[in-house]
């Protein structure tokens, strides 16, 4: 129950600043160009409390954690407007009147703000503990494992499983866990040579569902704290590696060199917070970073729905000099509605999946 409750609590903080950053970023960019913003919600649902600031903005915090969002007045346009939302409209602080320019730095501000915060936590992180890193390089094979039955040496350094370019460390890691009891094939880098050594990962059991198991260790060296401007500059350069990192895992799994299960969703989200959060504050925040730049990046795909697909409608009303036309618009929105529904069903059920729910109702039915 500790632990329930312990994942439940640093879930709902995490995502709750997180989304609160996003949203901010659109929230001053409206200020910034002149559009009055009607509502700042953290969370959806009905609100649990809420206030109104000086500029007449409604700020909400609402029943359900699992995002938010802000309302720019006059969002809506007056093709989707009733009559008593158009009375209500005050001349030159609505959203839809604005440039496309500045219509689109005020959904762009949103994602931005999500990798800024990625680089002033890995700063902060950086510049008070520094920053520890894991070789790439193999420390330990275990007698036995299947790395050893494979020929693997300390020293070695994977680069790839199966299909898989490996990415660092931490990707053999995630690759290794996610394919239990499967026979594949280890890339290696040793010296000068390139080897390709056949291996059948193990199974372990963990929490009620398998994991694979390749029996290496890797070392981690610890980092020291360097100086604000150094840690800021790391802080930069982490940003843009992770982002790097996390787009190419994207495209592996979108060109099927990684397997679709490793996918996480809502639910992964909430164990990993638990986690961390037993870890301390610095994973905390490390986590938190990297949460960030994933929100940051998902918010861009260019998805309908998603800041993104908007950016989309506006770079093309920018080329073409006047809106996409409403229909294409609606369109577009039903299909990224669905493209989203489907990625939050498949995400939840690998979710489930990996915490033996489907496992547990097959044995309890049976």
């Amino acid at each position: 129950m500790h632990d329930l409750l312990r994942t439940i609590l640093a879930y709902v903080l995490i995502l709750g600043i997180l989304v609160f950053i996003h949203e901010l970023g659109h929230y001053l960019a409206a200020r910034w160009r002149g559009v009055k913003v009607e509502t700042f919600s953290i969370g959806f649902g009905p609100a649990l409390h809420r206030w109104h600031d000086r500029s007449g903005t409604e700020w909400r915090i609402s029943a359900i954690p699992l995002g938010g969002f802000v309302k720019p007045h006059g969002f809506e346009g007056p093709e989707d407007a009733t009559d008593e939302q158009k009375a209500t409209w005050i001349p030159g602080r609505t959203f839809h009147d604005k440039p496309v320019g500045s219509r689109a730095i005020v959904i762009l501000m949103g994602p931005v703000f999500n990798f800024i915060f990625a680089i002033l936590a890995f700063t902060v992180l950086f510049a008070v503990v520094g920053k520890p890193e894991i070789r790439e390089d193999i420390s330990q094979v275990i007698a036995g494992s299947p790395a050893d039955r494979a020929g693997v040496k300390p020293g070695d350094v994977i680069t790839r499983i199966g299909n898989t370019h490996i990415l660092g460390a931490e990707d053999v890691m995630a690759t290794v866990a996610s394919h239990p009891g499967q026979q594949t094939v280890l890339g290696i880098h040793r010296g000068t040579e390139d080897l390709s050594l056949p291996v059948t990962l193990d199974t372990l059991k963990n929490g009620g569902h398998d994991m694979g198991s390749l029996g290496v260790a890797f070392a981690i060296s610890r980092g020291r704290p360097v100086s604000l401007p150094s840690a800021f500059i790391m802080g930069m350069q982490e940003t843009w590696d992770k982002s790097v990192m996390t787009l190419q895992g994207v495209w592996q799994i979108l060109s099927g060199q990684r397997s679709a299960k490793e996918l996480g969703g809502t639910i992964r989200i909430a164990q990993l917070s638990g986690q961390v959060a037993s870890y301390g504050l610095a994973s905390i925040i490390s986590f938190m970073a990297l949460l960030s730049i994933n929100l940051g990046l998902i918010n861009l795909f260019p998805i309908p729905v998603l800041d993104g697909g908007r950016l989309v409608f506006y770079v093309c009303e920018a080329i073409r000099g006047r809106p996409v036309s409403r229909r294409v618009q609606e369109v577009s929105m039903q299909v990224g509605m669905a493209l989203i529904g489907a990625l939050f069903l498949f995400s939840t059920v690998n979710d489930l999946t990996n915490i033996g729910l489907f496992h547990w109702l097959f044995h309890a039915v049976s």
